[in-house]
């Protein structure tokens, strides 16, 4: 029977994530999940040589296809970016080391050598709980594929496809070069089977503003190529072969949630002011260099945690000072003259797989992990922190350390930082005059001694994620346990109330840098708790922005006064629903 023979499949709703916000109808165009070819032929020891030159120039090919697709994209953009780390990736001296020893000792030709190489590095990426390690497998794999194309023996890449008419791409998984690549073409969504909002593919398409769905099991099966399709960005839901009611309901959701989005753009350069007039500070939590710009772009002001733990993630070495000082600089230079909060590494617990070798332990998320490990190695953190200072010489730099419980720890990388400091200046290199050192309060024994801590820290960031997680006792990565999980639960309230009162009493600032801040209501009550300096996910902040205007401080100091005497979690945020739900419907539901 041929396709036009075969009967319709009736309509299908699929569930996945939302990747990227909006609404998008057009035909699907299914890309299949094979990877690139792979020939796996055994070598004599006289070809090694041969081997590895074919690979090197393997690598120079794809870093040369790589920066042909950047060049089409503007030089600031996020996406320019993103592809520009993929060019250094594919020339990584870790995933080199790996493809020369497979071909050294276990004798394999470079295809196979690049297959086993990037197939073992990502396995173990894979393995770690951390959601945003785990994407990074993801990167890997993107590479390895890149690279077996570029021996001229396998699949076409996504780069090559070209559609007619409104298209729904549907793939396993999209490179960001793939995805770049499809900019001149009628794309108008995405859906993958695989990754979660920070993945590349996520981030790429929000960057462009093209709705995507990921995490979407078995799309790739369920969808056939000419099904129409709507990708629903805001839900996480694709619709395939709607019926004509569920079509004019997607058109009309697409329609408001565009309206709602142009709204939201034009008032980008707006002040984030209350109704009352009371001025909040709105900045980006940042975890990869490329999204520095897209939190410029989002109008973010200045970046309140920027995530350094990346740069150890597999590696046979720890990275140098200079190659950690040359990314700094760069996210420093893209948002002067804004503040940069560089948080020091928080390698340990979930993200194990590093080059510090870390023994394995019973229960790493109380073990030797963040300050503890850094202070159990001097000599890496040193050079971390002289990357740091000298960073500051290119814009207004602080430094934030994670997981701190005790003065003496402070007091610790205090002296550490003063000694990277002179260290610098001694080499004749320029760093800032004064470079604030601050802690991020997120174990429940730095709440409980925030007077103390605020007279030495210079300031404070709540980081509400594993707050909660410490206080509550709930392992935040359990979905089972995630109910319990609550940023309402009276206990946080009251901790995040405690640590804002000592910094207005000893005159520090604190910000909160935890999921809790891009929430609408949490972020409303948690202004009602005198919180000023918000740190978010970039593309939450036009949203913030916006509730923010439609409350007063007033009305909001009332609703977290009331959450101090509820008890429960589902009180707390009922009454905060109860109170601005109403007039925040479109921003808590995407659409006008």
């Amino acid at each position: 029977m041929s396709a036009s023979e075969r009967p319709p499949s009736p309509p299908e709703k699929l569930r996945g994530i939302a990747g990227s916000p909006g609404l998008a109808i057009g035909k699907a165009v299914v890309l299949g999940a094979s990877r690139a070819a792979c020939p796996r032929r055994s070598i004599g020891a006289t070809d090694v040589e041969v081997e590895i030159r074919r690979f090197q120039e393997a690598v120079g090919r794809a870093q040369n296809e790589l920066r042909e697709v950047a060049q089409k994209l503007t030089d600031r953009s996020a996406e320019h970016s993103i592809l520009e780390a993929y060019v250094l990736m594919a020339g990584d001296d870790v995933l080199a080391d790996a493809v020369r020893r497979q071909i050294r000792h276990e004798r394999r030709c470079a295809e196979w050598a690049v297959a086993e190489a990037s197939d073992a590095i990502a396995k173990r990426l894979a393995a770690v709980d951390d959601p945003y390690l785990r994407e990074r497998s993801h990167d890997v794999l993107f590479i390895g594929d890149r690279l077996l194309r570029a021996f001229g023996a396998g699949k076409p890449g996504a780069a090559t496809l070209h559609v007619e008419g409104p298209s729904i791409v549907i793939a396993h998984d999209l490179s960001p070069a793939d995805t770049a690549a499809m900019i001149n073409e009628p794309v108008v969504g995405f859906v993958t089977e695989v990754g979660t909002r920070t993945s590349h593919t996520a981030i790429m398409a929000r960057a462009l503003e093209i709705p995507a769905v990921v995490g979407c099991t078995d799309a790739i099966a369920r969808i056939q190529t000419g099904d129409l399709v709507v990708v629903d960005g805001l839900r996480g839901h694709v619709l395939v072969r709607p019926a004509a009611l569920e079509l004019d309901e997607a058109r009309a959701r697409g329609e408001r949630h565009t309206a709602l989005s142009r709204e939201l753009s034009e008032s980008r350069d707006r002040a984030p002011l209350t109704q009352d007039g009371v001025r909040v500070t709105l900045r980006a939590n940042v975890e990869l260099p490329a999204e520095a710009i897209l939190a410029r772009d989002h109008g973010a002001e200045g970046i309140g945690l920027y995530r350094t733990e990346f740069l150890y993630i597999d590696r046979t070495e720890p990275p140098t000072e200079e190659q950690q000082f040359e990314i700094f600089r760069a996210v420093v230079e893209t948002m002067r003259p804004m503040p940069v909060t560089l948080r020091t590494f928080d390698i340990g617990g979930d993200k194990f797989i590093s080059s510090l070798k870390l023994p394995p332990e019973m229960n790493p998320m109380l073990g030797l992990r963040a300050v503890r490990l850094a202070l159990s190695q001097p000599d890496v953190f040193l050079d971390h922190l002289r990357a740091m200072v000298r960073a500051s010489a290119f814009g207004e730099v602080r430094i934030m350390v994670p997981m701190i419980a005790s003065l003496s720890e402070l007091r610790q990388v205090r002296v550490l930082l003063d000694q990277a400091i002179a260290q610098v200046r001694e080499r004749g290199q320029k760093c800032a005059d004064h470079i604030p050192l601050g802690i991020m309060v997120e174990v429940p024994a730095a709440a409980v001694l925030v007077d103390l801590f605020a007279q030495e820290a210079s300031f404070m960031s709540l980081g509400t994620n594993d707050l909660i997680q410490y206080a509550l006792a709930v392992d935040r990565t359990s979905r089972s346990l995630a109910y319990l999980a609550s940023p309402f639960d009276p206990a946080i309230v009251r901790l995040i109330r405690s640590v804002v009162r000592a910094g207005e009493s000893w005159e520090r600032p604190v910000s909160i840098c935890g999921a809790m801040a891009s929430d609408p209501l949490a972020a409303i009550l948690l202004l009602g708790l005198g919180v000023r300096d918000f740190s978010m996910e970039a593309a939450a902040i036009p949203e913030i922005k916006e509730a923010f205007r439609r409350v007063s401080l007033a009305e909001a100091e009332v609703v977290a006064a009331d959450a101090m005497r509820f008890g429960t979690a589902e009180e707390v945020e009922h009454a905060v629903a109860e109170a601005f739900a109403p007039r925040l419907y479109d921003l808590l539901t995407g659409e006008r």
